[in-house]
């Protein structure tokens, strides 16, 4: 039960602060700026991996948690109930910034600025680039050394800050799911749940691949 509570708490502390940084940066006419959207929430998921990591391994998101099952680094019985508790403290999250801010009309939702192709193609290109550091620095239970938070952290940081203002750089069902449906935009859900989830996916045959040696010599019986 440790392990949920610690996914609902880092997921609750993911949208709060990342998605409230959105909506206080439209409440104050730009004061946060997309760069400091970008940092927050970066630095929210190095935090929360920090703190959470050891206990859950701070998954934070539906689709790494799908990508390590497929993977074998997660146990399947446990898949179900660590996404329920991140949709959960997601959901917290967008509630309570609703009550602050009852007339932000978003809440920090993304939505495509362009073409609805071009959103789900970036997406999944940026879900596959994170899910690549992700489980190189990672085991899928628990987060391993000083440098898993910073590395995640950092590339959250850096694909928020380029691809951002083009498809709002999601990479996490849970992240886009509770805003969109607390504030009524769900026209566009379908390609925050869809493309993460096959982004995160397809890093584990390619890291497969790249680490083909290594794999082979660890299933060896000898």
């Amino acid at each position: 039960m440790n392990k949920y509570i610690a996914e609902l708490i880092g997921s609750f502390a993911l949208v709060f602060c990342g998605t409230g940084a959105i909506v206080i940066n439209e409440q104050s006419n730009g004061a946060v700026t997309h760069v400091g959207i970008a940092i927050t929430f970066g630095l929210i998921v190095m935090a929360m991996i920090y703190a959470l990591g050891d206990i859950s391994g701070a998954h934070l998101n539906p689709a790494v948690t799908i990508a390590f099952t497929l993977a074998k680094r997660f146990q399947l019985r446990q898949a179900l109930p660590y996404i329920f508790s991140q949709l959960t403290g997601a959901f917290i999250a967008s509630f309570i910034l609703k009550y602050l801010f009852p007339d932000n009309e978003t809440l920090g939702a993304t939505l495509p600025a362009g073409a609805k192709m071009q959103s789900f193609i970036l997406e999944f290109i940026l879900t596959f680039f994170l899910m690549l550091v992700i489980i190189n620095v990672a085991t899928g239970s628990k987060e391993q050394g000083m440098f898993a938070g910073l590395a995640i952290g950092s590339t959250v940081l850096l694909e928020a800050m380029f691809a951002g203002p083009i498809c709002g750089a999601s990479m996490n069902p849970a992240r886009s799911i509770a805003p969109a449906i607390v504030s009524g935009h769900m026209e566009h859900l379908w390609i925050y749940i869809t493309a993460p989830v096959l982004g995160a996916a397809f890093a584990i045959p390619v890291f497969k691949i790249l680490h083909f040696k290594k794999i082979q010599n660890e299933n060896s019986p000898v």
